[in-house]
């Protein structure tokens, strides 16, 4: 097959040590599994949010609202901030790149904990920034006096993942405040809170504290946990309103689409049942931590809605055994195992694998 001229370009220089963004494994078809890789709601979408989604389905033909109006401003409400604190997006994930790609020059360093969530280093590097990584303190924990130190006059954002994914503990308010007054104003600092729905530790930050008493404080969250709409790629940012304009400025147009729009809207209007779904999720991520802690497991305090099996060498190979058991997780090659909280059964199910792989 003749190539044409055009492939012989080569691609950024940067794409070449860009380490893969992994997804949770999924079932091969045919084959029945839990699938707890992926940190997804186990619950299916509310009545209200399917019939919003079918309602919504008749105009795609149409562009989506591009600023996503009417849920910023359900959102903004929700939240007692203004509208022009909230900015949407494809996902956290796509509203983290464009607020790197907001205040990011080339060459600026991005102080981050690790490990922690894998996108990180790939928004920092195509934003044509620096990664800084700083290892986690015991028991998969930010170890925030480490990041305010690794701060340098290059520093121009510090990724704060609280709680942290993949080990689960959140930030202490007094870690927080202690970090945040070490760390110099002109320092953006990204709280994200793509799981502080399964909150329930009281020491735990509050990040909209954080952000009214610091201006350089930003929030990311997102709608594909709590609220199960992972499919459809809906977050947000809560910001100053100056950067909120430049974030919207660095964002794809037409980001959110208004499938995604609706049935976010719908969801926060129906919030109060999705909290009891999400206060059964909690229930069993605490089933399943008693469980692990019963078996003589040392596992992070999660305060997500996955947990973290800190098996190093050993991650791969229990993850081959719980896949063979019909239990799907996530392994961190070297590192450890995450595994999302899913149905009863599933916990059920991993606990027997747990037990057996310990004895």
């Amino acid at each position: 097959m003749a190539c044409c001229p055009g492939d012989a370009r080569p691609l950024r220089k940067a794409l070449a040590d860009l380490p893969p963004y992994v997804p949770g494994a999924r079932a091969p078809i045919g084959a029945a599994a839990f699938k707890l890789s992926s940190n997804e709601n186990p619950y299916p979408p509310l009545p209200g949010v399917v019939a919003a989604l079918a309602d919504a389905a008749m105009d795609v033909n149409r562009y989506p609202d591009m600023y996503a109006t009417e849920l910023t401003e359900a959102i903004a409400s929700s939240l007692g901030v203004d509208t022009d604190n909230v900015v949407t997006g494809n996902g956290s994930v796509a509203v983290l790149a464009h607020v790197l790609a907001a205040v990011c020059e080339a060459g600026d360093e991005v102080v981050m904990p690790w490990r922690s969530f894998e996108a990180y280093p790939i928004a920092v590097t195509l934003a044509g920034a620096v990664g800084v990584q700083v290892p986690l303190a015991p028991g998969g924990r930010l170890d925030l006096p480490a990041l305010a130190a690794a701060v340098t006059p290059r520093t121009r954002v510090v990724l704060v993942c609280t709680p942290n994914n993949p080990t689960g503990p959140a930030v202490h308010a007094d870690e927080l405040d202690a970090f945040l007054a070490a760390v110099p104003q002109d320092v953006l600092v990204v709280l994200d809170e793509a799981y502080v729905e399964f909150v329930r530790d009281p020491q735990a930050a509050d990040g909209l504290a954080a952000l009214a008493a610091h201006p350089n404080v930003v929030l990311l969250r997102t709608f594909s946990k709590a609220y199960g709409l992972a499919g459809l790629r809906v977050g947000y940012a809560v910001a100053r309103p100056r950067l909120v304009a430049g974030i919207r400025s660095a964002s794809t147009p037409f980001g959110v689409s208004s499938l995604a729009q609706h049935a976010a809207l719908v969801s926060l209007r129906s919030v109060d049942e999705l909290m009891t779904r999400v206060d059964a999720i909690v229930a069993e991520r605490d089933r399943m931590l008693a469980g692990l802690l019963a078996q003589g497991w040392e596992v992070p305090d999660s305060q997500a809605n996955f947990v973290w099996l800190p098996l190093g060498d050993q991650a791969s190979s229990f993850a081959a055994d719980a896949t063979r058991a019909g239990v799907l997780v996530r392994p961190f090659a070297g590192d450890g195992v995450r595994v999302s909280v899913g149905e009863p059964e599933a916990t059920d199910l991993l606990l027997e694998v747990t037990g057996s792989f310990r004895r």
